[in-house]
């Protein structure tokens, strides 16, 4: 069974990734916050075009698989697409990012605050992704 999915949608949610991370990041917002928890030197940080790249890569997978499930989500249950784009974000961020980034900082000994900082913009991200791709269904499919 193929998947029907809206890739103008996807590409979209994976641009929305880096315009969320530049004003969550920025120094104004959290990131003199981050950068203090996780021990980053602003100063020494360079260009980060490596960073923003592996961003761009690693968004278009999250973002595509987002839509991937919540199409899979609207085949089996029907209802409200941009609902259940939301729903199933959220239950992705929960159940992967958020205790993923829980367990693997506990472990590593992180600050509950970085951890915290960093699983809130990753919901966010989740929520805006899982928004785009919920107003912008594959045609046909509602």
């Amino acid at each position: 069974m193929f998947v029907d999915v809206n890739y103008w949608a996807v590409v979209l949610a994976t641009l929305s990734t880096l315009v969320i991370g530049s004003v969550w990041y920025t120094p104004k917002v959290f990131g003199t916050r981050w950068a203090e928890l996780a021990k980053v030197d602003l100063e020494k940080v360079g260009s980060g075009v490596g960073a923003i790249l592996t961003t761009v890569v690693v968004s278009f997978i999250s973002a595509w698989v987002l839509a991937i499930f919540t199409q899979t989500a609207w085949l089996a249950y029907g209802g409200g697409y941009l609902v259940l784009a939301i729903m199933v974000g959220v239950m992705l961020w929960a159940g992967f990012t958020a205790a993923r980034f829980i367990t693997h900082d506990a472990f590593e000994g992180r600050p509950p605050q970085l951890t915290l900082l960093n699983i809130s913009h990753e919901l966010v991200t989740a929520v805006v992704m899982a928004i785009i791709i919920g107003v912008w269904p594959p045609a046909g499919t509602v």
